[in-house]
């Protein structure tokens, strides 16, 4: 049902000529005048439609409660350690009945902390080892649990490379895949990463999201591109080691849920691997960001943790606000592009 109204989804038309506009207006008047006010004009707005031939479109569906994890990064012995950690962060957050949770970039480099037999640390061409025992843990978590997992980043290797690599974990057992697509210096120079080389966008029954690593945040044409494919959450995993880096992200983070009229939630890791190469220092923060809009906090932050602490922190997203404010919001930074002047993204 799409606001109330009874009007399933395979009532609806498929083709691009159907008469939308007609049937929503019919059924749901509330919904045609968000959707459809300004067809006329050229402005129709592709996200709807997709929402609805997904399904994503009753009151109850159009709001999801996400939890961030602070995740504390100290040396381990063995791979049921981490397990056992990640565990109870999960069970945190299904206490708080969050529909997603939310692991930060690189935080499975703990793992190289177990060290081998000598006592060394792992490399990171021997993270990717774990990629088996890591998808089976959070497979198995998020169907145990019925939640969606963003299990932060891990590093897998396909052929001769290594890929900082997003994890979409199903309540259904499904695993969805995103590649960081921009790589900062150091990853290059001493972890030899590779680049993505596309972005997905991934329909959930809770909504359409975006899972973009850290330095991708920085970039404001991808994200364009997420909003322009239909995502309205944009889920940020970070790993930064000062003060610096962290601020990029945050501000950033800012910038592109107004510009774009979406929710970002991002978060970071804390506490410090001392045996491992660049993952000695983390300066971490998690936080649910939204617009900057009258339906919204002032500052656009729903909920952030306290710095670098270990933590777990909830909000709830509604998304019905989103499309208000990108119809009749005070600004409307979507709808007023001037593609005219630059690309559309899509």
């Amino acid at each position: 049902m799409f606001y109330g109204c009874n009007v399933s989804c395979n009532q609806l038309p498929t083709s691009s000529n159907g008469d939308w506009s007609a049937l929503i207006q019919r059924f749901s008047p509330h919904s045609y005048s968000i959707i459809y006010k300004r067809k006329e004009e050229g402005r129709f707005l592709p996200d709807f439609r997709s929402r609805l031939e997904v399904g994503v479109s009753s009151p109850k569906m159009m709001k999801l409660r996400v939890s961030a994890v602070q995740y504390h990064l100290h040396t381990i012995n063995s791979f049921e350690e981490f397990a056992n950690q990640v565990e109870h962060y999960i069970k945190t957050a299904q206490e708080f009945d969050a529909d997603f949770v939310l692991f930060p970039e690189f935080f499975t480099t703990q793992l190289m902390s177990i060290g081998n037999e000598q006592g060394q640390p792992l490399t990171i061409q021997e993270l990717p080892d774990f990629t088996e025992q890591y998808r089976s843990l959070f497979i198995n978590l998020a169907k145990k649990t019925k939640m969606h997992i963003i299990g932060g980043t891990h590093v897998i290797r396909k052929g001769d490379r290594l890929y900082n690599v997003a994890h979409l974990f199903y309540p259904d057992g499904r695993v969805a895949e995103q590649a960081k697509l921009h790589i900062t210096p150091t990853e290059v120079k001493e972890w030899n990463m590779s680049p993505g080389d596309g972005l997905q966008v991934f329909e959930t029954e809770k909504g359409t999201i975006a899972m973009l690593t850290c330095y991708d945040i920085e970039f404001p044409e991808i994200v364009r591109i997420a909003k322009a494919k239909g995502a309205d959450v944009i889920f940020c995993p970070s790993c930064t080691d000062d003060r610096h880096g962290f601020h990029r992200v945050r501000y950033t983070s800012h910038a592109r849920a107004i510009e774009n009229q979406v929710y970002v939630v991002t978060t970071g890791t804390v506490g410090s691997l001392p045996t491992v190469d660049f993952m000695r220092a983390n300066f971490g923060q998690a936080a649910v960001i939204t617009p900057n809009d009258i339906p919204f906090p002032p500052r656009g932050i729903l909920v952030e943790g306290e710095i670098n602490h270990d933590m777990v922190v909830t909000a709830d997203l509604d998304l019905e606000l989103l499309y208000q404010v990108r119809e009749s919001g005070s600004v409307t930074t979507w709808r007023d592009r001037r593609t005219d002047l630059y690309p559309d993204w899509k």
